[in-house]
């Protein structure tokens, strides 16, 4: 696989998230395009709480067969929609 088509593949794992987390979360006022992939997630970002960490573990579940048991590497995960894509990329057969 080239540069460029692991970088094609990640823009489509974040583009993919980024409607998952406004559709399976409720974010109103949020548009799928309005999320910036290095945006922080929680707090001052999106504003996410930690019923939405859960939230999102089960989406990669369901949707990208990846799990998340380890709540120190979640916290390291879930800092972006960028991060979240390239754990999701490094954790499937995306990159086959």
């Amino acid at each position: 696989m080239t540069a460029a088509d692991k970088e094609q593949a990640i823009a489509e794992i974040r583009t993919k998230l980024k409607s998952l987390l406004v559709e399976q979360l409720s974010l109103e006022d949020v548009a799928p395009e309005d999320i910036e992939d290095e945006a922080p997630l929680f707090n001052e970002g999106l504003g996410l709480d930690s019923l939405d960490a859960v939230e999102i573990v089960v989406i990669l579940q369901r949707h990208f067969g990846v799990e998340v048991k380890d709540m120190e590497m979640g916290r390291k995960i879930f800092q972006s929609v960028a991060t979240l894509a390239d754990y999701i990329y490094e954790n499937t057969g995306e990159k086959s």
